[in-house]
């Protein structure tokens, strides 16, 4: 058997190597390597653990939580949430901007692009990490919630202090791997305009992270 290095930040390797020799990552590499005989796959497989080499293990400091990435060309970059610069805004993330300005008073970016935020410790994790184009939640159920799992877990663990952001139900099925004596969890509704008005809106979860981390000396994160 092969052992399987993706191109990853050194501190995530080392924190997730067991991982890529497990049964399931095994099966996941090649359900993948299938998938893309067939079908166009995003992000590009250059980008599939972008959040991981933008924002270092040694550097977490919040954590937000998507399900899978955006299924449209030209939108996913591995990061959850975000598109890159030039990309139209989608739908959730115009709603995270908006609940950005009401709670912090932050202009509402032109760009979509969130790689600032992930550049001071933001991880931005999908739960999934690859779709199938114009496919949403084709890839679920095939690995990739053991290995953010395992993502989530390592963090829990080995880190103190970090403030972990969980929007919508499939995010907080994560919740359950945190130990809220050690971390801050922040639970809302998903910031899609089919949930944002039960109860993401007036979440500030943004403020209230800043207030976290500054009571425990950490640099507060510039949104």
């Amino acid at each position: 058997m092969s052992e399987i290095k993706p191109n990853l930040e050194p501190g995530w390797y080392s924190a997730l190597k067991e991982e890529f020799q497990k049964k399931y990552f095994l099966m996941l590499k090649e359900f993948l390597i299938e998938e893309k005989k067939k079908y166009a796959i995003f992000p590009p497989g250059a980008l599939i653990f972008n959040a991981f080499n933008t924002t270092p293990f040694n550097e977490v400091k919040v954590v937000i939580i998507g399900q899978d990435p955006y299924h449209g060309k030209g939108q996913a970059h591995g990061l959850s949430f975000s598109v890159p610069d030039s990309v139209a805004l989608p739908p959730s993330l115009k709603n995270i901007f908006a609940e950005l300005n009401s709670d912090t008073g932050t202009s509402v970016p032109q760009s979509g692009n969130l790689s600032h935020w992930a550049k001071q410790g933001v991880l931005l994790l999908n739960a999934v990490l690859t779709v199938r184009e114009n496919q949403a939640a084709s890839h679920q159920g095939k690995g990739w919630e053991n290995f953010t799992d395992a993502v989530v877990s390592k963090l829990n663990d080995e880190k103190e202090k970090i403030v972990f952001i969980l929007w919508g139900r499939y995010a907080q099925e994560k919740g359950s791997l945190i130990n809220r004596s050690r971390h801050l969890v922040l639970t809302a509704a998903h910031p899609s305009p089919f949930s944002a008005y039960h109860g993401f809106f007036g979440c500030r979860h943004f403020s209230k992270t800043n207030e976290y981390l500054k009571g425990n000396g950490v640099e507060e994160i510039i949104w």
